[in-house]
């Protein structure tokens, strides 16, 4: 099972869209706090629709707490700053990918830190910032999904 992670997330509707996207692709959904909103969040639960049964997510009080439940694992931090891109990863099953809030990213203490396998990014046109939390997730995702064959699907 693939495990995707937001760190600090900002926007109720992103995360609601990340647990659609857990839920359609059996994909863990880690969310490490602090969290700017409740997961009873109205934006939330509208963005999620019906899949919140349908989705495995669980909130760590803080990173390290993350790496503790995640154990030994390949971890990909998703960084406009970095120089590999994310189809350049021959994913694995288990592997962890792992996005930052909105709107700065990761921070650096998580770039930095030892559990990070490497960095990678999702290629952009020049003078552009960055994608969308929830859609730069299902980019990532969809494409680990889509070397591991489409597992259970």
């Amino acid at each position: 099972m693939l495990q995707l992670v937001f760190v600090e997330p900002c926007i109720p509707g992103n995360t609601g869209n990340a647990i659609r996207t857990a839920a359609a692709t059996g994909t863990h959904l880690h969310l490490v706090e602090p969290l700017a909103f409740s997961l009873a969040d109205a934006q939330l639960r509208r963005a999620g629709l019906d899949y919140h049964d349908l989705a495995v997510v669980t909130v760590h009080p803080s990173v390290a707490a993350l790496w503790d439940a995640l154990g030994p694992a390949r971890v990909f931090a998703f960084t406009s700053h970095a120089s590999t891109s994310y189809t350049d990863i021959a994913y694995r099953d288990g592997d962890v990918l792992v996005f930052g809030g909105e709107p700065d990213g990761l921070p650096e203490h998580v770039l930095t830190d030892p559990h990070i396998t490497e960095r990678v990014r999702i290629p952009m046109l020049p003078g552009r910032r960055s994608l969308n939390l929830s859609n730069s997730a299902a980019i990532a995702t969809y494409e680990a999904w889509r070397q591991l064959g489409f597992a259970g699907a």
